[in-house]
């Protein structure tokens, strides 16, 4: 069980990751990632056996994970340090094909707008070329004090952007 300190906002670590690799990180234009996704990720286990779908709820996940990459980095460009953005939002979702296993899942954000008490993301994710997913994200930002969890976020954004921590 995690303590909840007094903004009641509880940072436990993420189950998923779904990212592979982040391409592109133009902050406050642009971002755009990859996820190759595979059979054996564990939420095919579920969803749905003999007929393996990626979730719409992850799609969004993959999308917010990228999306906040690119407004943390806006903020941090303009000298605010270990914010954190928090998926607040999800507007004009529509899911368009399904993704399955063996799909390379491209992502991109867009970025709309971005300041100290939110920012917002037009969020894109295809499968060669087409069009699979798309929302608009909105994000809030809360400040990180805890040393491990901001060495722990560098890291997975080091792994994202250059393939391990310290290349």
């Amino acid at each position: 069980m995690h303590a909840v300190p007094a903004g009641g906002i509880v940072a436990a670590p993420m189950r998923y990751f779904l990212l592979d690799r982040i391409v592109t990180l133009r902050p406050p234009e642009s971002a755009t990632a990859i996820k190759c996704v595979s059979l054996a990720d564990d939420i095919f286990n579920d969803h749905f056996p003999g007929h393996p779908v990626m979730p719409g709820a992850l799609l969004i996940e993959g999308m917010a994970q990228l999306g906040g990459v690119l407004v943390e980095a806006t903020l941090r460009q303009r000298g605010q340090d270990h914010l954190h953005a928090l998926l607040t939002m999800v507007d004009r979702a529509k899911f368009r094909e399904m993704v399955r296993p063996g799909d390379r899942l491209e992502l991109e954000a867009i970025g709309i707008s971005a300041r100290e008490e939110g920012a917002q993301v037009r969020a894109l994710a295809r499968v060669e070329g087409k069009l699979v997913a798309e929302a608009e994200l909105t994000f809030a930002f809360f400040k990180i004090a805890n040393a491990k969890l901001i060495q722990r976020r560098r890291e997975a954004l080091q792994i994202w952007l250059a393939g391990s921590v310290g290349e």
